[in-house]
């Protein structure tokens, strides 16, 4: 049965209702060298909005603060049917050792610079953006409590963390009484895998939904990259032909995500995707949502034609095949101990021939 933006699931442990498709704003705006101005930016809110979705992503540092100021004036007058998500612990001002980081002093003005920003008195979810190693997991954890019981904040989550620092966290905000994870915000994407060896598991285990980004590997899924991007000193894309894409084009050679393994991993995507008469897009979209463990994936857009063909994952039905075909083509290894836990030897000395069936 094909999904809906207003099939709405419940984040983590909370009653929180959200779209399995969570609208990610870091597109609004241009200061990155790409992206989309007010108008566009308008008209993807109100694309993603009036078919039902209701789960908004953004940070108070995206675009230098201009995605927060475009949401907060898109959502005035419907404010309440809306699930705002932010982000705190990145730099707000270079130079200044305090402006960044998760700690007590930044957390706070962080998150009063974001409810000016997007004219609102709180926040349905604020995210730790990402670990800084520095913090206590204590102080994180009794200043997220203090803005819940202050009303600021609804629900609290954490991204781009260890697993284990997660479940750490977990565990003393539930023996504490404190303000629990609902979520956990993590790049996951048919290249980008790992994740299911600890992060997802653990999320299950504790309650947290996750909510992956980059669920497109920053384009390299789409099918925009070939085997030309590899080569050393590949010339840039033209900016006349391509406009801003070429910027994000160089960004992703920059991060190293462009390599003969991620496009190998594109080709069975645009395989699969060819038999379903569906776009690259769709389908790697789509596959995230297959994963028990996720809740919501964030699709980001720069046009509203973009962003109606990201929303058409929704209606994606793999068989059974296709599926085994990109779990192979994208495989990770488990690594220790999952290997060795799942290996013949450890079920001989554990189980012998016993029959147990796993709990359901």
């Amino acid at each position: 049965m094909p999904l809906t933006l207003d099939t709405y699931r419940l984040l983590g442990r909370s009653g929180l209702r959200v779209s399995p498709l969570a609208l990610g704003t870091a597109t609004f705006g241009t200061e990155w060298g790409w992206g989309a101005g007010p108008d566009q930016s308008r008209a993807l809110f109100d694309h993603y909005v009036d078919h039902g979705g209701n789960f908004l992503d953004t940070a108070g540092t995206y675009t230098e603060g201009s995605s927060e100021r475009l949401l907060g004036e898109f959502a005035r007058g419907r404010r309440d049917s809306l699930v705002l998500a932010t982000k705190y612990s990145t730099l707000r001002r270079p130079g200044d050792p305090n402006s960044g980081g998760s700690h007590r002093k930044n957390l706070f003005a962080s998150v009063e610079e974001s409810l000016r920003r997007l004219g609102t008195d709180y926040l349905d979810l604020l995210y730790l953006h990402v670990w800084d190693s520095t913090t206590s997991a204590d102080e994180v954890l009794r200043g997220l409590t203090d803005l819940v019981q202050q009303g600021k904040v609804l629900y609290v989550g954490i991204s781009n963390a260890p697993a284990w620092q997660v479940s750490w966290m977990q565990a003393v905000a539930d023996l504490r009484g404190w303000a629990p994870l609902v979520a956990l915000q993590i790049e996951y994407n048919l290249i980008e895998r790992t994740g299911e060896r600890d992060l997802i598991p653990m999320a299950r285990e504790m309650g947290l939904g996750v909510v992956p980004y980059s669920p497109l590997a920053g384009g390299v899924l789409t099918g925009k990259y070939g085997r030309e991007d590899l080569e050393e000193g590949a010339a840039a894309p033209s900016p006349a032909a391509d406009g801003e894409d070429s910027n994000r084009k160089e960004f992703n050679r920059a991060l190293g995500t462009v390599t003969e393994r991620n496009l190998s991993v594109a080709d069975a995507v645009r395989e699969v995707a060819a038999e379903l008469g569906r776009t690259p897009a769709q389908v790697g979209l789509a596959w995230t949502l297959q994963n028990p463990g996720v809740t919501a994936s964030t699709v980001g857009a720069r046009t509203p034609a973009q962003l109606a063909d990201n929303l058409g994952a929704l209606d994606v039905d793999f068989t059974a095949g296709q599926l085994a075909r990109l779990e192979a083509a994208s495989a990770v290894e488990p690594g220790y101990p999952h290997t060795m836990l799942a290996g013949e030897h450890i079920r001989r000395v554990t189980s012998g021939d016993l029959r147990i069936e796993p709990r359901r």
